[in-house]
């Protein structure tokens, strides 16, 4: 079955729905895709909050620098100071959106509780308690939802993208011959999960919005869905992947056998909890002078360090010196999500550990975000923008994911009036692909694939852990392609696919940076490159597969 739209959005989350709803008001038909229910983004997960500048004593100037400098030197300036500077309509359009934000209690001056993170030098990041991202996505979703020219279709799964060059390949069965200049994205193919039929959609604007990777690593607090779908599509159509290796490593995820991925948010940290080891001492003041406030990399640096060191499982966050009325009403999902694991944080410290949290790489784009792709536009964490250079600044994510959903729907607006290319688009043809018999095969690939990105591609790297990890890429690479091409496509193995290829792209980055700069450090290469300016490490193809 074949559908036609104006534009195809793949994600759910609130770069997708940004999208979708500016589109939407154009008067565009939007199809939305989501592999789970459209709740369940990376989004929804999201704790601490936005990022924007509104008090007067802070400036567009402090949080463009407090970026700049979190990022390493590798930020794109001109991005930063456009995504700060539309950052306050951004919020705007949420509140108009029914969005709820924590107000400001006894203080008539101030309308919003701003609270302060890591690396930011002035209180600026919008919250609602301590579950932001689920009262944003509530908020547009209600939008969307009541929408007539959207469309929501959960439980589908994109299988991968069709341009212009792939279609070519796919009719003739000789491979492309379209030149750069005339490629164009042209939509996707769509598995539906619950009849396992795989659509095609036709679209002459195609959005990827699909989240994270951090899936990729044995520990993350990222949802299961974040395996890394977009780039994966993206990279194998021919767009250019840039700054993989920087992978945010959350410094506090709950320790405890049966919590799963469970965030202990940044905002704990910014309102006074402390890091200590097992026996009560504090370290961060030895690691960098803003101690518990110092950017992401380094804290996370600073626990794995002392994890090592000590042989200890776990540190300690400390909030027992705060106000206890204070910390459950500020932190209410936290507090309470704690308690079930039988820590009460006003008189416990909390244990945590890192854990794989967001990448900061991904498609390239230019500053309207749109791919090396014509028609091809790549929003939110699946993107690089060059807002986050080498470590992203908390609270930034939300930001980007709202203005550049926005932006990328405005630019998108040229494609409607264009020709578009008149290449008949085959249905998915499964050749004699038959449902598997030996699913073990998944699990096992997946596992290992998590396990040696942990243990060799992790916090801390070399060069001959990277080596180690890229000969068993190749090895699973095979493996998983001749799986693929003779079983019949489920979401599952979509996933491992799309995993593998992202493992690969990250340790491909990673073996090229020969220096230690934000979230990428390599005990072969401890310092920055000298005599070399900050670079990019820019991956393209050119044979598609």
């Amino acid at each position: 079955m074949s559908t036609q739209c104006d534009a195809l959005v793949i994600g759910s989350g609130i770069a997708a729905l940004s999208y979708a709803l500016h589109a939407s008001r154009n008067g565009r038909k939007v199809v939305v895709v989501t592999k789970r229910d459209a709740s369940e983004a990376n989004t929804a997960y999201a704790q601490g909050g936005i990022a924007s500048v509104l008090e007067p004593e802070d400036s567009f100037e402090a949080h463009i620098e407090d970026t700049l400098r979190a990022g390493a030197g590798l930020c794109r300036r001109s991005v930063v100071e456009l995504v700060v500077r539309e950052g306050p309509a951004a919020i705007q359009r949420l509140i108009d959106l029914g969005v709820e934000f924590d107000r400001a209690e006894g203080d008539a001056s101030v309308e919003y509780d701003l609270t302060r993170e890591g690396g930011h030098s002035f209180r600026r990041v919008y919250h609602a308690g301590d579950i932001t991202g689920a009262e944003v996505m509530r908020g547009l979703l209600a939008a969307l939802r009541g929408a007539e020219n959207v469309e929501i279709l959960e439980h589908h799964t994109a299988v991968d993208l069709l341009t212009v060059r792939k279609v070519e390949g796919l009719r003739t069965g000789r491979g492309h011959q379209t030149p750069a200049a005339e490629n164009r994205c042209l939509g996707a193919y769509v598995l539906d999960d619950t009849t396992g039929q795989v659509h095609t959609f036709r679209a002459p604007v195609t959005v990827l919005a699909t989240g994270g990777a951090s899936k990729v690593y044995l520990y993350t607090s990222n949802p299961d869905i974040a395996t890394g779908d977009g780039v994966a599509m993206a990279w194998r159509v021919g767009a250019e992947v840039a700054n993989m290796e920087f992978i945010q490593f959350h410094p506090t995820c709950l320790f405890h056998p049966q919590a799963k991925s469970f965030l202990i948010s940044e905002a704990l940290r910014g309102e006074g909890g402390l890091l200590k080891r097992k026996d009560g001492t504090r370290f961060m003041e030895t690691y960098h002078p803003l101690k518990e406030l110092a950017p992401r990399d380094i804290v996370a640096r600073a626990i794995d360090t002392e994890l090592k060191r000590t042989g200890d499982e776990f540190v300690l966050l400390d909030m027992t010196h705060l106000d206890p009325a204070f910390l459950a009403r500020r932190f209410p999902n936290i507090h309470e999500t704690c308690l079930e694991f039988g820590v009460d944080m006003r008189t416990t410290p909390i244990p945590v550990v890192p854990a794989a949290h967001y990448v900061c790489g991904g498609v390239v784009t230019d500053e309207h975000g749109e791919s090396t792709i014509p028609g091809l536009f790549a929003v939110g964490e699946v993107a690089c923008t060059g807002l986050h250079g080498a470590n992203r600044l908390a609270s930034n994510s939300l930001l980007e994911g709202a203005v550049f959903g926005h932006r990328a729907a405005t630019a998108a607006e040229r494609y409607y009036a264009m020709t578009h290319p008149t290449a008949t688009v085959p249905e998915w043809d499964p050749g004699s692909a038959v449902p598997s018999d030996e699913l073990v095969v998944i699990s096992q690939c997946w596992d290992e694939i998590r396990r040696f990105m942990w243990n060799y591609v992790g916090i801390v790297r070399s060069d001959r852990r990277l080596q180690r990890a890229q000969r068993r890429i190749a090895t699973l690479e095979e493996e998983i392609r001749e799986f693929y091409w003779h079983a019949t496509v489920t979401r599952d193995l979509i996933e491992l696919r799309n995993l593998c290829t992202v493992a690969d792209l990250i340790v491909r980055c990673a073996r090229q940076r020969r220096e230690s700069r934000g979230l990428h450090y390599s005990i072969d290469y401890p310092t920055l490159e000298k005599n070399e300016p900050p670079r990019d490490t820019v991956l393209a193809r050119r044979e598609l597969v």
